[in-house]
Order: C-alpha cells, then sequence, then structure tokens
C-alpha cells in the first residue's frame, strides 16, 4: 500500500474542500429569479423605523417585499380609523312666496320646519377608553351618532364637546374598552414634500368593507391661514396636501410615512360649487392645534377662549406722533401697562407705539381686535408686535396668558 505523505495529503483536502464551497455557492446563485407569495414575510409593527430622517425619504420597499414605509404606516394607523353616522336635524323653509320674501320671513317664523338626515364622517380613536375626535361639522346637530371600527363592530358613542370655530369635536365611545388607538406627531416639525396619507370613509365606502380607505401623496404646504370664515369657524395654520380628500373623509387623519399623526382632514378646494371631489387641493387641521382643543374640550367642555395681556392702548394722533419723532399717525399707542402681565414681562413700554401684530399693519384699536379674532387667539398663542419706540422700530413677541376658569 502506497503511503500518502502529510504535505500531499493537506494539498488534496483542500482541493476537495474548495470544489464542495463552490458547488455550493452554484447552487445558490441558480435559485429561482421570481418566489411565490408564501416566501414573503411581513413585518411586525414593532419593526418599522423610529428616525426622524425617514419622514422626508421615499417609501422604498425592504428587498424581496412589497412593504414599504406606506404600507406600514396605514397597518399601523388604520385600526384606529373609525366610520361615523349620525342622524342630524335639518332646518329649512318650504318654498312660497311667504318663504322666499325676506320681509314676510319675519313674519312667520313658523314656517321654518325641520328633518332628520342622515351624516357621515370620519374620526380618530385617541385612547383605549375610547375618545374620538372628528370634525364638528360632521356631528353638528346630531342626535344620534354611531361610530364603526375596522373589525366591523358598532357603537354608540356620545358628543363631549364641541367647538364650532375651530371645527373640531370630541366624541366618547359609550361601551367598551381596549380600543386601538393611533399615535399623534408633531405638526410644527414637518416638512414640505414629504409623504402624506390621508384616511377616512369617502363616499360612505366604509360601510361597504369596514376599512378605512387611504389615499397617498405629499405634503404640499403649511401655515395656510384662511381666518374667519363667512360661517364664523376659523381656520388657521392648514396643512396642504394632495392626497385625495373627498365627501365623507372629514375628521379622519392624515398621517406621515411614521404612522404618525399629524393632521385631521377637514375641507377641499373643488373645481366649482357644484363638484364635491378631490383636485389636489386637501386641507387639515394640525395636530398641534388639535390636541389643544382637545384638552379642553376634555376639561371644561369647550375652549377656553379667555386671554390677557395686561396693556392697555389708544388711538394715536398727529400731536402724540410728532412728540414721539414718528412721521405719520398709522399705529396705537400704549396707555398703560399691569405689573406682572403678559405685556410687562415682554419689555413693552408706557408710550411704545404698536404699528403690526403678526406682520399685519396696525391704524386703531379695532385692527388689533380683528386680527386676535381672525387668529383665534387663546391663552398660550403669542403675538408678534411690530413697535415703534425711540425712533426706532424693533420685534417684540408676547405670550397670551389664560385667565383661569
Amino acid at each position: 500500500m502506497t503511503r500518502i505523505k502529510a504535505p500531499l495529503f493537506f494539498f488534496v483536502l483542500g482541493i476537495a474542500v474548495g470544489i464542495i464551497v463552490w458547488a455550493k455557492l452554484t447552487e445558490k446563485q441558480e435559485a429561482p429569479l421570481f418566489q411565490t407569495s408564501s416566501n414573503f414575510q411581513i413585518a411586525s409593527a414593532s419593526e418599522t423605523p423610529q428616525i426622524r430622517e425617514a419622514t422626508a425619504s421615499a417609501p422604498v420597499s425592504n428587498a424581496g417585499s412589497r412593504e414599504n414605509a406606506i404600507t406600514r404606516a396605514v397597518e399601523r394607523v388604520s385600526p384606529a380609523v373609525v366610520g361615523i353616522n349620525v342622524i342630524q336635524i335639518r332646518e329649512y323653509r318650504p318654498g312660497g312666496f311667504f318663504s322666499d320674501d325676506p320681509v314676510f320671513r319675519n313674519f312667520f317664523p313658523e314656517l321654518r320646519q325641520r328633518e332628520l338626515v342622515k351624516g357621515l364622517g370620519s374620526g380618530l380613536i385617541l385612547s383605549p377608553d375610547g375618545y374620538i375626535v372628528t370634525n364638528e361639522h360632521v356631528i353638528h346637530d346630531a342626535t344620534e351618532v354611531i361610530v364603526t371600527l375596522p373589525d366591523k363592530t358598532k357603537y354608540n358613542a356620545d358628543i363631549v364637546a364641541a367647538d364650532f370655530k375651530t371645527d373640531l369635536a370630541l366624541l366618547k365611545i359609550k361601551d367598551g374598552r381596549n380600543f386601538p388607538f393611533a399615535i399623534l406627531g408633531d405638526s410644527d416639525d414637518l416638512i414640505i414634500g414629504e409623504w402624506a396619507i390621508a384616511f377616512g370613509n369617502p363616499f360612505g365606502l366604509f360601510d361597504l368593507g369596514a376599512h378605512p380607505s387611504v389615499s397617498q401623496g405629499i405634503i404640499s404646504a403649511i401655515d395656510r391661514d384662511f381666518g374667519k370664515q363667512d360661517h364664523n369657524r376659523v381656520y388657521q395654520d392648514m396643512i396642504q396636501t394632495d392626497a385625495s380628500i373627498n365627501g365623507g373623509n372629514s375628521g379622519g387623519p392624515l398621517v406621515n410615512c411614521l404612522g404618525e399623526v399629524i393632521g385631521v382632514n377637514t375641507f377641499i378646494y373643488s373645481g366649482s360649487d357644484n363638484m364635491t371631489t378631490s383636485i389636489g387641493l386637501g386641507f387639515a387641521i394640525p395636530i398641534n392645534r388639535v390636541k389643544k382643543v382637545v384638552s379642553d374640550l376634555k376639561k371644561f367642555g369647550k375652549v377656553n377662549r379667555s386671554f390677557w395681556t395686561g396693556l392697555e392702548v389708544q388711538e394715536l394722533n398727529y400731536l402724540i406722533a410728532r412728540y414721539l419723532g414718528k412721521k405719520d399717525v398709522n399705529g396705537v399707542i400704549i396707555s398703560d401697562i399691569e405689573q406682572n402681565s403678559p405685556a410687562g414681562k415682554a419689555n413693552l413700554q408706557v408710550g411704545d407705539i404698536i404699528v403690526e401684530v403678526n406682520d399685519t399693519k396696525i391704524s386703531s384699536t379695532k385692527d388689533i381686535w380683528n386680527i386676535i379674532e381672525n387668529m383665534d387667539a387663546k391663552g398660550g398663542d403669542v403675538l408678534k408686535l411690530k413697535i415703534f419706540r425711540n425712533q426706532n422700530y424693533m420685534t417684540v413677541n408676547i405670550q397670551l396668558e389664560k385667565i383661569p376658569e
């Protein structure tokens, strides 16, 4: 028998191992190009990335999977979105001479009639005990409110409180607990161009499958101030999105691709008065504003709009303006400041002339109150004042303080 020397043995063994490794690698490269759906695994919600940078990046899917940031956000938020069906009281006047004539209307108020109508919208569960936020116009004059969850269960809900001015309402499911709820984000940290997802119940489609409809777009703009409307609602700091928002979406959440709620879908711009479908101009109330309103509704049953500044102002005339070195009479002059007041803390002084509030020029005291009303100012809000002092202009911020209930 021939004996193999040790160096030659290890040389042959190395060649054999190399051949085996090469064969395994070749086998892996020859795996099927297409895989069946049974080979896909969906990541759990706990695996959703929690880094802020993801909000600005495209929703790139994982290799070998159709799942992406959008689908994960939808999976995360959908269980907390509800469809809302209401029975509302609508007042109207029947047609005819007496109802059409504005003079006779005042003499025949009994001509006003009421009827029960059905309405629908969307809502978002805020807490496991069943608090829901929606738009006030969704439940306005409602006598009955029924919410439907994505698992098709229906619940009666009470209207805890509503605020017509901000168009927000707080509901509470009557029975039940441990409801799925959404995570609220920070609407002061939005990026124009980042992904946005609108959830809701457009045209009542929620009832067909008990699952919210979703549409995807981007944040088109932020801080859209529409001010006080003809119907006395005030829409401030609105988020604009091109994600489709249609009838029935009102009250549903606008969400970023982290699955954080950044707004409440509220209204759209359409091509005409007769058009109610989306043309890519939808608007949502920013979630930070929603948080403040909901907190007041839950605590006080209303929004506490009382505040104080601690300053008194009066109209500016030519003699006072000339004495202070100002060449025109635009603005109002501070005539008194209370001690330890917001005005005092802002280092305002008697004799300062306020010429602008929040970048709007002031010519009378009435102008200031119009600005405050249009911005729906409350305790905690900040007014930016441009003042004239010692023949120089400067900017001063004053934070309004809430008057306790």
